[in-house]
């Protein structure tokens, strides 16, 4: 039998992005949102990890969930 696991509040509070928000750049799921000049960008992992240098310096927001692909 499998163990159920629960998330507490904190975790569902964290997690925003589905499966279904897909990166701008490939379409892959993304784990990754910024907002630019009122705009959300979302990116996967790896598109959110070549950009961030750039984006982070112009970003208003920076919503980063790739500790769920460790998971």
């Amino acid at each position: 039998m499998t163990a159920l696991t629960i998330p507490d509040e904190t975790e569902l509070r964290e997690s925003r992005l589905t499966a279904a928000d897909r990166c701008d750049s490939c379409g892959a799921q993304a784990y990754i949102a910024a907002e630019v000049n009122g705009s959300e960008l979302l990116f996967c992992a790896h598109h959110g990890r070549r950009y961030e240098e750039k984006l982070r310096s112009v970003a208003t927001s920076w919503h980063d969930e790739t500790h769920r692909l460790e998971d």
